[in-house]
């Protein structure tokens, strides 16, 4: 059994170690020589400093708890850039008292009511996947306690109805398991975010998660028919309908509430057939702008692919070993109904049009046939899978690689591009780092694409957080100045509340101020995240 790493990405066993580690070191030092590329090893979580708990469960509750160390360090973090590099550094500021495993949605309501009644901080926990710190516990000391709500034992597929092609979906199940139940049925819920192997249903819709395709469903809002959750004052339990205009969604008032008005305990998903039919291709440009009208026309043209993503030279190198002038857009389509190699030659015609052209890398088959992963495409995506793993090897060798990401209409995204480039540059050089940008579409839309940016700098051991903090926040204020959205699908937590509460209406932030405050009374649940918690 695979062991899931204590300070990274992943499981222990997949770590970037040998010739992938020294392939990359040697690519690394071709872009930035003066990079001091030394290795430096996490600590034993053992040998760190922690705090003993604070609190204790009653003896009803008692059996879901654990006190363990490495447990409890574990889920005192989540998986960004910087808080890797802070436990390479062995500086893990905070930790919960306890983590907290619920059997079912009553153990939920009794946890929380205890929380309630004791002044203890409750923080809902999926996978641990956030890269904005929505579940690092940084909850003050004006509360009791903390604790970490994980709801990893809730996790099975609960109930199909087929002919309604939905499913009933605990909400601790984990991306694989998900899948290889709906997979006996033919079915598919389609949701692959980067984080798939190692995030949950209930943390993709606490976070408004975005998958990997491109168009259509997108979020992972398009797929919600009910859900069910449980909040300090009563259970929310959705009606099952295709849609209703009676009100305001109640859905939507939890899809993307990161866990500050309740707990999603399950939600009847709308499920897919297994796509059967595929087809794609990699086209190279020569002009960069040419490549970004191309991919808006196909966006435009109702042709729908599941992948439509465009990287730009910087990136095309990198991550997918094409040296190109324009970038490289990596097209695919799948169907479970007809094959689609027709919108595979339209959208290839289009890039023709604006001087795209794919060699000799288009593949059309059935989904069951095995495919050629040896051509530009199946190179990026593997790449896509590894990157975490990757970035944790660079981060423990001195360089700042992380990502942001946002989204913005055609017509404004040269302006925000060129915002970004300059804010990165200057960050740069005030940070003393030589560094990179690249940037890539992660999903496109008729108004408008979802740029997502990547930073490869050489920075210096022991300042690389503080290095990457200056340099998220000069790009983070070059987004929200052009009129891009702070994240498209990174979620808020607490690391973007600064340009969250400015982009967000002010009618709406008394709103939530005012659903949080009637849902959670004493304010236990996920303190400091989308909203500053009320003085207790």
């Amino acid at each position: 059994m695979a062991t899931r790493s204590w300070w990274g990405w992943g499981t222990v066993e997949d770590a970037v170690t040998g010739a992938e580690r020294a392939a990359l070191t040697k690519r690394v030092a071709a872009l930035l020589p003066d990079a001091d590329l030394s290795v430096h090893e996490a600590p034993d979580p053992r040998d760190l400093a922690v705090p003993e708990p604070r609190v204790q469960l009653p003896d009803s509750l008692a059996q879901l708890g654990s006190h363990d160390l490495v447990d409890r360090l574990a889920h005192g973090h989540r998986q960004a850039f910087r808080d890797v590099v802070r436990n390479l550094l062995g500086r893990i500021d905070h930790v919960p008292d306890l983590v907290v495993r619920p059997h079912g949605e009553q153990d939920v309501i009794d946890i929380l009511d205890w929380c309630a009644r004791t002044g203890v901080a409750a923080v809902p926990f999926g996978g641990g996947t956030s890269v904005v710190g929505g579940v690092e516990p940084r909850c003050g000391t004006e509360f009791a306690g903390t604790i970490a709500l994980d709801l990893g034992r809730m996790n099975t597929v609960a109930e199909i109805d087929r002919v309604s092609r939905a499913a009933r979906i605990q909400a601790g199940i984990l991306g694989p398991a998900l899948e290889d139940s709906l997979r006996p049925h033919g079915l598919t819920l389609r949701h692959f975010p980067q984080s798939f192997e190692f995030s949950t249903l209930g943390g993709w819709l606490a976070t408004r998660a975005g998958g990997h395709y491109a168009t259509v469903y997108t979020h992972i809002d398009d797929m919600v028919e009910s859900l069910r959750v449980v909040t300090p004052v009563g259970v929310s339990a959705s009606r099952r309908l295709p849609a209703s205009g009676a009100g305001p969604s109640p859905d939507r008032m939890f899809l993307g509430s990161e866990g500050i008005l309740g707990v999603i305990t399950e939600a009847w998903m709308r499920v897919q057939e297994r796509p059967r039919w595929r087809a794609g291709a990699s086209v190279v440009f020569d002009d960069y702008g040419r490549a970004v009208d191309a991919t808006r026309v196909i966006a435009q043209a109702g042709l729908f692919p599941a992948n439509c993503r465009l990287l730009d030279p910087v990136e095309a190198f990198l991550n997918a070993g094409t040296a190109t002038q324009g970038g490289v857009l990596v097209l695919g389509f799948e169907s479970a109904d007809h094959p689609v190699d027709e919108s595979l030659r339209r959208a290839l015609e289009i890039c023709r049009d604006h001087g795209g052209t794919a060699p000799d890398d288009v593949r059309g088959s059935e989904a069951t046939a095995e495919r050629d992963r040896s051509d530009t495409a199946g190179t990026w995506r593997n790449s896509f899978l590894r990157m975490p793993y990757q970035r944790d090897a660079l981060a423990a060798q001195s360089m700042i690689t992380e990502t942001f990401e946002t989204a913005c209409t055609w017509s404004d995204f040269d302006a925000l591009r060129a915002a970004v480039q300059a804010a990165a540059s200057a960050a740069f050089q005030a940070a003393g780092v030589t560094g990179l940008l690249t940037c890539r579409f992660t999903h496109v839309y008729p108004d408008g694409p979802a740029p997502y940016f990547g930073i490869y700098a050489a920075g210096q051991w022991g300042r690389t957080v503080e290095q990457w903090d200056e340099i998220k926040a000069a790009v983070s204020e070059a987004l929200h100045t052009r009129g891009g959205t702070i994240t498209h699908h990174h979620a808020v937590g607490r690391d973007h509340r600064p340009w969250y509460d400015r982009q967000r209406p002010e009618p709406f932030a008394v709103a939530l101020r005012a659903a949080k405050s009637a849902l959670d009374p004493a304010g236990i649940l996920n303190p400091g995240v989308l909203v500053d918690p009320e003085k207790r």
